[in-house]
């Protein structure tokens, strides 16, 4: 995967998209994409069963999930040290309720 000289962009078929908080602690990292992949999964089956609560509550998630990795929100990279630690702690709080 491409990134932007900078650091903070991945490249994907010529579109740029937010990478994720180089500064994840792994095991952050891997729950956070771990609960990314269930939304994702609970997204794709509301879709399916047509239930709309379903739906908005899996894009919720999904939302949180990569706000947590630094994807969404305020840009990590304007974000100190406790800031970012507050951001992912915050979603894997909300995931994990």
């Amino acid at each position: 995967m491409e990134r932007t000289p900078d650091g903070r962009f991945v490249v994907v078929d010529g579109r740029r998209w937010r990478a994720a908080d180089p500064a994840l602690p792994e095991e952050v990292r891997t729950a956070l994409l771990h609960h990314l992949g269930v939304a994702r999964n609970a997204v794709r089956a509301a879709r399916r069963a047509g239930d709309q609560d379903a739906l908005r509550r899996a894009r919720a998630r999904v939302g949180a999930a990569k706000t947590g990795l630094g994807e969404r929100g305020d840009p990590w990279w304007e974000q100190d040290d406790d800031a970012r630690a507050h951001r992912w702690t915050r979603a894997l709080h909300t995931l994990e309720e």
